[in-house]
């Protein structure tokens, strides 16, 4: 450590103005004061955590939860020996605050148990941020799924069964177009060609005419289909349409983010904060639900593929009778020995829902209504107008997916299509864009589906293919040991710049403090997910921001040693190692920013934190600890300088 008591040369330009006098720029001095204000007032919502809730709603829609309600599920809570800290009722609508999740979970499974034929229980996480602070923006920063808990889903997209059902669509557009101009063919197939690798349909014709005027209307209506014919050896005419690879892949991909808008619809529906739903690789998405306690209910709602098909009833065809090619027979859901037989054609399904609500009808029987978009209103009204007096059922498809053990003792995923009529019922009237579905099994199916309905339809079949659950404990014992292992480098790094740089150390500390402050309020103000490996990035970026330090202070001891005055050495530390800061932080920060685009889940956490990171610790290592050391020996002459 070296002392300096030298008179000092006249300075020569920056902020030193004086060869013994330390100054600062006014405008710079404001600038920074405000961004340490920023931090400081966007970091204070981090000490007001969110709270484990349980929420209180009546069972059936618009039914409020009285006073009563809630003092009786208290004192039965208290008689279990569950603590509550708090209970709130507004709007109809109760909530019980609790110290940890381990009681919000032991209240929920004992109020579903002694309370669910009254009233509804569901988890979630109460902001205690105050109003004040909340309206100004300020929110604490969301915890990831490895520090609050959770559940993590990987699922797999089948996006041949999209294709299929785009192809079997141009097939039943095309079949419908030739009935209606009377152009009568042979057969038709459609699906996946293994010898040339293409989807495509086909149609056979025995006429030419009714041939060329198919081709004609194929290549005037079918334009993202390539359209080709000929005559076959058995005199018929063939009319194939063909899917091209980039149509095939335009298909696969706009079911991917149909399914991914699909499941972020279903996960706002659970109420979770801060989601991860993304993509990754080809055909498989990504969910991650940071404070979901209830796995079994999550996976549920955000695996199933359930869809709706409104059809009409063949209504001549009888229960064992042959079934003609426009038709098709299902089973009725819940009924054994029961059939009916539906045509193929589908007058309107569920991905034309625009609102889905679960009820109870006059008889007290679960019930959903729906409201459906113009053109499933117009096709609604269209289809029944022309039939009343007949049937129309709704179909359930459901996509199941089960794991089955080989006699090898290896697994195997089976993939199923369940589809059931749940409802079949005479129409009485032409029907538009709102009507009701009755026949379901329970009021929580009714729910369920309205939730899925509203969420929208899936694009394609999705299969689970990996889940993993991180329980709250294990998320607050990552908290306890990721804080205790950043305070303690924190604290060595402090100790260390306070034994070695003496005044300038306190400066470094004072910076470093204020660092983790502006990186915590940025994370906050960015919505940014902090996670495990995110306070790794922490923990480095302390070891970054004081290794710009000891740079500096490093040339100014050097600057000393070189008989420089103690004004000019902390201006030539500060200019001069300057350059040496930047091009490190950049090179890292580009390391990072490639971490960021191509990582995920983790990796992506700690790119976040450290890019942040730096950007924050070139702010308070340049221009915060140049500030402080200003403060302390600026505005009086300096002779002498601890470091």
């Amino acid at each position: 450590m070296t002392d300096s008591a030298r008179t000092g040369r006249p300075g020569q330009g920056g902020n030193l103005l004086s060869s013994d006098i330390l100054t600062y720029g006014v405008g710079k001095s404001i600038v920074i004061l405000l961004f340490i204000a920023f931090g400081l007032f966007y970091a204070l919502p981090n000490l007001y955590p969110d709270v484990p809730v349980v929420q209180i709603s009546g069972i059936k829609a618009g039914q409020d939860v009285s006073a009563e309600t809630m003092s009786e599920i208290e004192s039965s809570l208290n008689q279990a020996g569950i603590n509550v800290s708090d209970v709130e009722l507004e709007d109809g609508k109760g909530v019980l605050v609790f110290e940890n999740t381990e009681e919000q979970l032991k209240a929920r499974d004992l109020i579903a148990k002694t309370m669910g034929k009254t009233v509804l229980a569901g988890l979630n996480l109460m902001p205690t941020t105050p109003d004040w602070l909340a309206k100004l923006g300020g929110k604490p920063m969301a915890l990831g799924l490895d520090l609050q808990g959770g559940v993590h889903f990987l699922l797999e997209v089948d996006l041949n069964s999209a294709i299929e059902a785009r192809v079997n669509a141009y097939k039943e557009e095309a079949r419908e177009a030739f009935r209606q101009d009377r152009l009568y063919y042979k057969s038709q197939t459609a699906g996946y060609d293994d010898d040339s690798e293409l989807w495509s349909i086909e149609f056979k014709f025995a006429k030419e005419d009714a041939f060329n005027s198919a081709f004609e209307w194929a290549k005037t209506n079918q334009q993202n289909l390539s359209i080709a014919g000929e005559q076959l050896e058995d005199g018929l005419y063939s009319l194939s349409m063909t899917l091209s690879q980039s149509e095939v892949k335009k298909i696969g991909d706009d079911a991917l983010k149909q399914n991914l808008t699909t499941l972020r619809n279903r996960v706002n529906e659970l109420g979770v904060a801060e989601p991860l739903v993304q993509r990754q690789g080809a055909n498989r998405i990504v969910v991650e639900l940071p404070g979901v306690q209830d796995t079994t209910e999550a996976g549920r709602i955000i695996g199933k593929t359930a869809n709706l098909e409104f059809r009409l009833v063949n209504m001549d065809a009888s229960p064992l009778s042959r079934v003609d090619m426009d038709s098709e027979r299902f089973d009725f859901r819940g009924q054994e020995n029961r059939t009916t037989v539906l045509y193929r054609k589908v007058i309107a399904t569920g991905d034309q829902v625009l609102d889905a609500h679960s009820g109870i009808d006059e008889q007290g029987m679960p019930q959903v209504s729906i409201v459906l978009d113009s053109s499933g209103g117009k096709r609604m009204m269209n289809a029944t107008q022309k039939n009343v007096g007949n049937d129309m059922a709704v179909l359930f498809i459901e996509q199941k997916s089960e794991v089955v053990t080989q006699p090898d003792g290896t697994t195997k995923r089976i993939n199923q299509k369940d589809q059931k009529v749940i409802n079949q019922a005479t129409i009485r009237d032409v029907l538009g864009n709102r009507f009701v579905i009755t026949g379901l099994d329970s009021r929580a199916e009714a729910s369920e589906l309205a939730l899925l309905l509203r969420a929208g339809a899936l694009a394609a079949p999705m299969y689970l293919v990996e889940e993993s659950t991180i329980g709250p404990s294990l998320g607050k014992e990552n908290v306890t040991s990721g804080v205790q292992s950043a305070l303690i480098g924190l604290a060595a790094v402090m100790v260390f710049m306070l034994i070695f740089y003496k005044v300038f150390g306190l400066v470094a500390n004072i910076s470093l403090l204020l660092n983790i402050v502006m990186l915590i309020a940025c994370l906050s103000m960015f919505s940014a997910t902090l996670t495990l490996p995110g306070i790794a990035g922490i923990v480095l970026t302390v070891g970054m921001a004081v290794d710009a330090n000891v740079l500096i202070f490093a040339r100014i001891k050097e600057e000393l040693a070189n008989g420089a005055s103690a004004v000019e050495s902390v201006k030539a530390g500060y200019d001069r190692a300057f350059v040496t800061i930047f091009d490190a932080n950049v090179t890292t920060f580009v390391v990072a920013l490639i971490l960021f685009l191509i990582g995920s889940g983790p990796i992506k956490g700690f790119a976040v934190t450290l890019s942040i990171g730096i950007l924050t610790s070139m702010f308070t290592a340049v221009a915060v600890s140049r500030f402080l050391v200003t403060l302390i020996y600026g505005r009086r002459p300096v002779e002498k300088i601890l470091i």
